[in-house]
């Protein structure tokens, strides 16, 4: 009847809108019964698969075969690479889970990934040195274009290695960032660690409470998702740190694409809190990596041990899988603090200002002292005098102060 559906719609509009009904009452003899989970429960069914990068041998390039990276390219005439990639939260969701005062920067375990990478491309499996010189910012929307180039080899077999970064808005209009410089060697130039021992943790290693630890550094200014939550469990023994880090499930399928997935790396980072020579208040991030090579790939959960590097004020980390074989080693990884401002995206088609040069003339000074003087010890500059203080200078020049004061 047109009357009951009237009605019963004009409730059920009341209901969704926050109305208090009685619905046995409404409809007498109606019962309640299951409804499908999709349209009412968080569960996706789309796939999440990167968007394709095509076949890019069909443009002459090489395909990279690396998450991060598309494609790469061998400059002619020399034994030098570029490989280029392109990054976004939409492409690489889990990279959205690395904030940093509300900032979504690219980490520098990422940075260490792609430099190893590239290296490898070329037989140079050590990451001699890398020094972070900018950030590297993803936008809220958008991508950012990405090249890593690799160097000739010198009489040594060193490279350089360089990450460069610009926004894919108005590309050609857009400045190439330096994001990071470095030198890369062969990998036999790396000592590789000693297999943990049977025992782990280390004998004389006392647990610390992990707890509501990234709960602390969101207060600090990490925001860390998810993917980048994967510190587990802690130990201290002296100024040494033994940890364990895991990647979440999600990220774990697709470990065995990166030589070491960036987030599990990161996490191992972590550990680093609760280092007395690191331990602090502010937002320090990794800044200069030396001496980085991988042993293993693919790993899913990792053993961390971080020491002092006294030489050089850092720290070491070494990583191991969980039988205590090598997968990772840094000599020595140094912090630097970064300040909210530091991370602002800056780019010539955003900017409200713009530098400029604007010539000023530059008048003669006048008075019985000359155009010049000086205050203190110091010499006589174009006739001027040296006075030794400003009451000195004030009282000899009474009105007519001398044009410039050095």
């Amino acid at each position: 009847m047109p009357e009951v559906r009237s009605v019963v719609e004009a409730v059920g509009g009341f209901f969704v809108r926050g109305g208090s009904v009685d619905w046995p009452v409404l409809l007498p003899g109606a019962r309640r019964v299951e409804l499908p989970t999709y349209a009412f429960q968080r569960e996706r069914y789309w796939l999440d698969a990167p968007a394709a990068t095509g076949d890019v041998t069909a443009l002459g390039l090489q395909l990279a075969e690396h998450p991060l990276l598309g494609a790469a390219v061998e400059l002619a005439g020399s034994d030098r690479m570029v490989f280029a990639g392109r990054l976004s939260t939409a492409s690489q969701g889990w990279l959205a889970d690395h904030a940093v005062h509300g900032t979504v920067l690219v980490p520098g375990a990422a940075l260490v990934e792609l430099a190893l990478r590239a290296g490898d491309e070329v037989g140079c499996g050590r990451l001699e040195e890398l020094t972070l010189q900018a950030p590297l910012v993803l936008p809220e929307t958008g991508a950012v274009q990405l090249q890593v180039s690799v160097g000739e080899a010198d009489a040594e077999g060193c490279r350089t290695v360089e990450i460069h970064s610009r926004s894919e808005r108005e590309a050609a209009e857009s400045v190439w960032v330096c994001n990071a410089v470095g030198a890369l060697t062969e990998a036999d130039a790396q000592p590789v660690p000693a297999a943990l021992g049977g025992v782990w943790p280390p004998r004389g290693a006392q647990a610390v409470e992990v707890g509501d630890f990234y709960d602390g550094l969101a207060d600090r200014g990490y925001d860390y998702g998810p993917a980048f939550q994967g510190l587990r469990r802690v130990w201290r023994r002296g100024d040494a740190v033994f940890a364990e880090v895991a990647l979440p499930e999600e990220a774990a399928e697709t470990a065995g694409a990166f030589g070491l997935h960036p987030a599990l790396l990161d996490a191992a980072l972590h550990a680093m809190n609760f280092a007395p020579v690191t331990k602090g208040s502010g937002t320090p991030l990794p800044f200069a990596w030396t001496g980085a090579a991988l042993h293993a790939v693919g790993a899913t959960a990792l053993r961390v041990r971080i020491e002092p590097d006294t030489a050089r004020g850092g720290v070491s980390v070494q990583l191991f899988d969980q039988a205590g074989l090598p997968v990772a080693s840094v000599e020595s990884l140094a912090l630097r603090e970064v300040r909210p401002e530091q991370l602002a995206i800056r780019s010539e088609e955003d900017s409200l200002f713009e530098v400029e040069w604007v010539s000023a003339a530059v008048g003669g000074g006048s008075g019985g002292v000359g155009s010049w003087a000086v205050l203190g010890d110091g010499p006589v500059v174009d006739g001027g005098r040296v006075f030794a203080d400003v009451d000195a200078l004030l009282a000899a020049s009474g009105s007519a102060v001398p044009g410039t004061v050095v």
